[in-house]
Formats: structure tokens, sequence, C-alpha cells
């Protein structure tokens, strides 16, 4: 039996990551990238000969110091002027690299996840599927900065750190001679004694800190997911908040969001007690690592076999690989945060990738939308629709709507905005064609317009660019739906959709119709606000600036009877909804 692809096994979280780098480095900007790449290497290593050029001039101003040789201090004030130069060209150029390189990942992969997510009805769609991908706009915003600012940090750090044990390994080699030990009688030799020390020294450190700030890492993970609940929580109360004010729904708002805040203690408080646990240690390890490598190499110069300049440059040595040594200690925190955000933004690819599969149909049937030059009318065969889980939510039917006609749409609300959202191509759930004629302009009116941030133009020529639409055709527009007193706020940046009263935002609907100017024209209870005389208004609109388009409207209004010749009404029985036509009368604007 062969195996579907929800059954393959999951790649590791290392191999899905590197599908993001792999992404970015051979994009279409690869070259440049790439070039970036280089010159941060090239100039971590430049970083990393700073060190290098201070342990060495340690050494030498130490034995000026014993020797009490002036000359030789004087040379080490302008050497260490020299190395202070070079280190702030080096660090400059490396955060100028560095900056370019993080912001442009982090460009690459949100231009290329807005791409999947606001596809052909994706950020809708994903909402109705199980799983661990809520509060898109969070892992968008920030889960990606994280995931990619973090990520060349530590790898500049690893980088970093790796160079650094190359090269005082040698150094401390070196400086630790090869003195003897002589254990039972048996006299032996310990070249690079104080490597070995070094060595377990950090290995000792790191290990603790691993298994004291495990914990570390499901404490953040969980805390992110709680602020990102909070966040969102607090952006549905400011999207929402005329409707709040009107209903004086204050003190249940602040409840829930009291309620969230609550969940964000408690995950502040886990991490809390997680760091508390890494920082006993950290707090002890860092004073231990001043203080140990002079009482590890003192003997020898109390002995008298280095001066005071090489018991300086190797405790420096000692230190410098020990720090070395000791990157997970010092990143596993902020290792920790970067793996949770990109989890996070791995989980969303991960539903956005498993909703093109089912959109696409994988496993099972779904419902077909055709745009042909063959077609003259918008046909359903054998159309089912369901739910996400396959729960049925309109029975499979038969309809032909012709071009010119009128059709009421009454019962079922949710099963007729579904049946809509079909027609749309946002609603893949289900079996069946739908087919409509091609090189025709299909408009949806919702029950509520989306009205975007910026100007009235922008809010009225939407989703096309405020451009389109000249001062004559806006003007015209806004005065015969009854906001002519809005003509000259045409260029105001306002939130319009906070602006507006509810029915004013139902009238600029039908403002938009008449600057469309579809011929298909699809209406979900988009008149529910407006008064009796105001709603007969705007269908006699219609009527008389749409006489050859097609008109499918949801409503139970009585107001709209008179003005669709045909309806249609979707019946709930035991748990489905079928369609029956009732009424069917020639259309007289055919």
């Amino acid at each position: 039996m062969p195996t579907s692809a929800t059954d393959q096994p999951k790649p590791g979280f290392s191999q899905r990551f590197l599908g993001l780098v792999r992404g970015y480095w051979s994009s279409e900007h690869k070259w440049r990238v790439r070039l970036m790449t280089l010159a941060l290497l090239v100039l971590t290593m430049g970083q990393v000969v700073v060190p290098v050029l201070i342990n060495l001039w340690s050494e030498r101003l130490f034995d000026a110091l014993e020797q009490r040789s002036m000359d030789g201090f004087l040379m080490m004030i302008g050497a260490v002027g020299l190395i202070i130069l070079f280190n702030i060209i080096i660090v400059t150029l490396h955060l100028q690299v560095k900056r370019r390189l993080q912001f442009g990942w982090r460009q690459w992969l949100t231009t290329t996840l807005l791409d999947d997510w606001l596809t052909r009805g994706r950020h809708h769609q994903i909402t109705y599927l199980p799983g661990d991908h809520d509060n898109p706009d969070g892992r968008i915003a920030e889960d990606i900065r994280i995931a990619t600012e973090m990520a060349v940090d530590l790898a500049h750090s690893l980088t970093y750190c790796v160079l650094l044990l190359i090269s005082f390994t040698n150094i401390l080699w070196m400086l630790s001679g090869a003195p003897e030990v002589t254990v039972a009688g048996v006299t032996i030799t310990v070249p690079g004694y104080l490597l070995y020390i070094a060595l377990l020294y950090a290995a000792a450190g790191t290990t603790i800190a691993m298994v004291v700030g495990n914990p570390l890492v499901k404490a953040v993970n969980r805390r992110q997911g709680l602020e990102a609940s909070f966040r969102f929580g607090l952006a549905r109360v400011r999207e929402n908040a005329p409707a709040i004010a009107l209903l004086h729904g204050e003190s249940e708002e602040r409840r829930r969001l009291c309620d969230l805040l609550v969940g964000v203690r408690s995950g502040w408080n886990g991490q809390t007690r997680a760091l508390t646990h890494m920082m006993v240690f950290s707090a002890t390890y860092s004073v231990l690592s001043a203080s140990f490598p002079i009482l590890v190499a003192a003997p020898r110069f109390i002995s008298g076999a280095i001066s005071l300049g090489m018991l300086m440059q190797t405790a420096q040595a000692f230190q410098q690989t020990v720090a070395a040594l000791s990157w997970p200690i010092d990143n596993l925190a902020r290792a920790a945060e970067w793996k949770a955000s990109v989890e996070r933004v791995l989980s969303l690819q991960d539903a956005l990738a498993r909703l093109d599969r089912e959109v696409g149909g994988e496993g099972t049937a779904r419902i077909t939308v055709d745009r042909s030059d063959e077609e003259r009318t918008l046909s359903f065969r054998q159309v089912s629709i369901a739910e996400p889980d396959g729960h049925m939510v309109i029975k499979p039917f038969d309809l032909e709507v012709l071009p010119g006609e009128r059709v009421l749409i009454s019962g079922d609300p949710g099963a007729a905005v579904r049946l809509f959202r079909a027609v749309a191509r946002v609603w893949p759930w289900g079996h069946g064609r739908i087919a409509l004629p091609a090189h025709t302009r299909v408009f949806f009116m919702p029950e509520r317009p989306y009205l975007p941030r910026g100007t009235l133009r922008a809010a009225l020529s939407y989703p096309v660019g405020p451009e389109k639409v000249t001062d004559e055709q806006a003007a015209e527009a806004l005065r015969r739906v009854g906001l002519a007193q809005l003509i000259h706020r045409l260029d105001e940046e306002l939130p319009w959709d906070e602006e507006l009263a509810v029915a004013e935002k139902q009238r600029l609907g039908f403002a938009r119709l008449l600057v469309r100017r579809p011929d298909w024209i699809f209406i979900e209870d988009a008149t529910d606000a407006l008064d009796p005389a105001s709603e007969e208004e705007m269908l006699r609109l219609l009527d008389e600036e749409f006489p050859r388009a097609t008109l499918l409207t949801i409503g139970s209004h009585p107001g709209l009877v008179a003005h669709h010749k045909r309806k249609v009404v979707l019946e709930r029985v035991n748990g489905a909804v079928r369609l029956i036509e009732t009424t069917r009368e020639p259309a007289t604007n055919a």
C-alpha cells in the first residue's frame, strides 16, 4: 500500500531550518548574499586577531613593568592605540555587513511567507485547520525577526569561538611548557597541561549548564506562546473598539485581557524559575573563570619558571580558551528563545503547506471552480459543501444561474456564506464542479466591507490602488450612494473603519460597485444595517446602474423580494442543509 504524504516521517528541526537557510542563500540575490556571508567570515577572523594581539601585548607590557622599562612601557602605549584603531575598523564594518545580512534574510522570509499566507484566501482558510499555527501575524512580524537575527548572531558567535579556540589552543600549549610530575617514583612529562585543564574545566561547566538550563527551552517556548495570545487579544479589542464601546463591554474585555495576562505571568514566572537556576550556576562560573587561570599558572611564576608577563599571558590565554569552549553556556538562553521562534515560523509554514495539499485535493475530492469561454451561465454540478473536518454542510445539488438573473438566497445564513466562498475559490472543502463564464468581472460584497487604513479614496478603490479612481468617478459614486458629505475628505488619511458608522460602510460598499462596474455581483446581507427606505434606495440603484448584471443576494429582509425574480432557500434538515428552489420567474433585465 503506498504511503501518503501525511504518513511520511517529519524531518528533524535542523533539516527543516536548513530549508529556510537554503532558500535565502539560493534566492535571486544569492551572489550578493554569499558575498556578504564571505565578508562576514573574513571580518570575524579579523575580530579574532584582536584578542591574539592583546595577548601578545599583555606579555610585553607586564614584562616592561617588571623590568621597570619606561621605553618599553611607552612603546606598549603606542601599540595599544594601533590595536584600538584596527578593532574599531573591524567592528564597524562587521556590524554593517551583519545587519544587512540579517534584515535581508528577514525581508526574504517575511515576503515568502506573506506570499503563501495571502494567496487565494489561505489567510482565511488556515483558521479552520487544527494545529499549532495561531496568531500568524505575530509569527510573521516577531518570530521571523528573532529567527533570522538570532540565527546570524549565534552563527557569528559560534564561528568566533571556534576561531578563538584554534588560535589560543596553540598559544596555551606553548605557554604550558612540559612540567614533570612524579607519581609513585615515576616521573611523567605532561606537555600542554594547561590546555587539558582548560578542556576539563569547560567540559564540566558545559555539562552542568546543559542539565541546569534544559528546562529553560520549554519555559521560553511556553512564554512566547502566551505573550502572542495576549498581543492578539489586545489587537482584537483595538479592531473592534466601536462595537465594544456601544455594548459597554469594557468590563468583559478587561476580564478577558486580565485572564490572558495571568497566563503571561505564569509563563514569566516559569521562565524566571528556569533562569534563576541558570544564573546561580553562571554567577559561580563567571567569578571562578576570572580567578582560576591565575591560580593554575601561579606555581610556575612562584618557582621562577616564567616571568610576570608570561603569567598574565597564560592567564589570558586560559580565559580565552575557556570562553571559547563555554559558548553553549553563554548562549543557552538565547538559543532556546531562537529555537522557539523558529519552531513557530516552521509550524505556520507547515500549516500552509498542509493547507495547499488539502486544497489540492490530496487524498480526497475538492470543489473545483472553472472559468471557461464555453460557459455562459453560473452552474453548480453535483456540488456539496462540507466543513474542513468532513462534516456535511450542504447536500449535493445542481443549480444554474443565467446571465442577468436576480437570485435571492435565504434560509441558513452560514451555509449561504460558505456557498459564496466556494464560488470565490476560498472554500475548497466539498465535492462537485462550479463553472463561471470567462472574461467577466465578478464582485463579492460582504456584510461589512473591509476598509484598509489610509485615505478614503484607497478604501473606495480597494482592492486596486487609489490612483485607479479619478476625482470625478469617486465624487459621482459617493453622491449616488448618499455619501456626498465625504467627497471633500477623499484624500484624508484616517482609520475609516472606525470613523464611519456601519450603515455608512455598507453604502460605501455600493459605491465600490459603481467604481468597479462588475458583471456578476454577489451580495452577503450587505443591507442589514440600513433602514427600509435606505435599503430600497440602494436596491433601486442596482437596478438602474446594473440592468444586465447577474445578481445573487443572501438575505431575508422583505424588501429584497421585489428586486429578485428567483428565490432559493437553504433548509436545514437533520444537521445538513438542502437547497430548495421555491420560485422562478423570467428576469426582466436579462
